[in-house]
């Protein structure tokens, strides 16, 4: 039986480090890659098709919710376990309508984690404990009599800046990270904001904590 293929992904090297090792010592597991930021991520499991992708919820660049809808282009294969320090059921549902299939806490230890990959790897869902099963039902509940979320009708760049603004960064600096012009930057901020029905900075700010975009400090 051929190892699972993983690759790692968390802005903070040492807890990579450290769960890198940790996932080496079982035999059925092989790490492939690692990244600590969004972008970084979605391009290294797009070119090593990983069986499974460990990601941090919040990261720089793309932050883990966005890296889960887009790994199902970059590699279909390819299932994604969130590792999260966020228990609220709002953080989880999000994950799963993005398309995780699993949730782990960052309090769990290296058994939970190692479980919820054999078990995503087999197809199945994983909630760590004391997550339950019904935060899946509460999804699946919100997702038979939902309506549109406004999120999705943002384009693929829109969603870009509004990571980065919410991240406290100006239309000058998200200009030159996405190597576009200060006034394409002013437009997409714009036209995010009038699509999502904000108006200030700290509405954008209470919209990515709501939707888990922005987390609270660790």
């Amino acid at each position: 039986m051929s190892a699972i293929r993983i690759v790692l992904a968390d802005d903070h090297q040492i807890v990579r480090q450290g769960v890198k090792a940790l996932l080496e010592n079982e035999s059925d597991f092989e790490v492939v890659g690692e990244a600590g930021d969004g972008t970084t991520a979605l391009a290294i499991t797009g070119k090593l098709k990983p069986d499974i992708l460990v990601a941090d919820l919040m990261m720089p660049g793309l932050n883990g919710l966005e890296v889960t809808r887009r790994v199902g282009k970059a590699s279909p294969d390819t299932k994604v376990v969130i590792l999260s320090m966020y228990m609220n059921e709002p953080y989880v549902i999000e994950a799963l309508r993005n398309g995780a299939y699993g949730y782990v806490l960052k309090e769990s230890n290296i058994a939970d984690l190692a479980r919820a990959i054999r078990e995503v790897s087999a197809g199945r869902h994983y909630l760590s404990p004391p997550l339950s099963e019904r935060a899946i039902e509460a999804y699946l509940e919100k997702t038979r009599g939902a309506s549109l979320d406004l999120y999705d009708t943002l384009t693929t760049r829109e969603k870009e800046v509004l990571q980065l603004a919410v991240e406290g960064h100006g239309n000058a600096e998200i200009a030159t990270r996405l190597y576009i012009s200060v006034r394409t930057a002013e437009t997409h901020r714009g036209n995010l904001m009038r699509k999502l029905g904000l108006h200030t900075q700290t509405d954008l700010i209470k919209y990515a904590l709501k939707k888990g975009i922005l987390g609270t400090e660790e």
